[in-house]
């Protein structure tokens, strides 16, 4: 099998470089827990379904345990994701969810403590989307100097920045045991702040194709409308 994930560029300083840690280490996790899921997924995809977010024990474990430590889990971000509307917010309408799973780590930098890092990945036949969540002290303003094709942005009116990041695809020979990489397509990610203030932390929305077109910025804006006010404990703006 083969997965693409969303890994970014090279930044230009420290800053870029913390960040670009975070997302990609996020995204290689995700990518092999997707390995794991698939299995629980084969009944929907062979009854032409929408996969849903798996719930069983160990995600109700992994949920308690964030909710435990104030956070949010992996599984509540893949359900806030794979909304109904997802293939028609994406203009793919005639889809439906292939895989969707949520997963709980963490990040580990080399010179700070671990920042943990849950996220959901839905993806469909042309699209894969992942919603991530980080518990890092930085804002996003200023943010939009770091990183590659920035715009800074208000969104349900929190503070974000849209950027694009190149993708790698990663391929999994899970019978031979090997595993490859190529360069990918651009990814376009949407980072917000997670309460109106910018006190630190982000929320980030990216959206990548399978074929590496580059996908369309009023889709991730439309999608990010929809779902960031359905993630449990968002904060509105007054």
């Amino acid at each position: 099998m083969a997965e693409i994930v969303a890994a970014p560029e090279k930044g230009p300083n420290a800053w870029a470089q913390a960040i670009a840690a975070l997302v990609v280490v996020g995204a290689l996790g995700g990518g092999l827990y997707v390995i794991q899921k698939n299995d629980a997924q084969n009944d929907a995809v062979a009854a032409d379904k929408p996969a849903v977010c798996r719930s069983d024990d160990d995600d109700k474990k992994a949920t308690e345990k964030a909710h435990a430590a104030h956070r949010i889990s992996g599984t509540e971000l893949c359900t806030a994701l794979n909304r109904a509307d997802l293939p028609a917010l994406l203009g793919t309408p005639q889809e439906h969810a292939v895989t969707a799973y949520g997963s709980d780590g963490s990040v580990k930098m080399a010179s700070g403590p671990e920042i943990p890092s849950p996220e959901g990945t839905v993806r469909l036949d042309t699209y894969t989307v992942q919603l991530s969540r980080s518990y890092d002290d930085l804002p996003i303003a200023g943010m939009e100097d770091l990183l590659n094709e920035a715009e800074a942005k208000t969104v349900v009116g929190h503070s974000a920045v849209l950027y694009s990041s190149q993708t790698i695809a990663f391929s999994f020979d899970l019978g031979g045991g090997k595993s490859d990489t190529a360069p990918g397509g651009t990814a376009r990610v949407l980072m917000v702040a997670p309460d109106t203030k910018d006190g630190g932390g982000s929320y980030e929305l990216a959206v990548w194709r399978q074929d590496n077109v580059r996908p369309d910025d009023a889709a991730l804006l439309s999608i990010a409308q929809k779902v960031l006010p359905a993630i449990p404990g968002w904060a509105a703006a007054g």
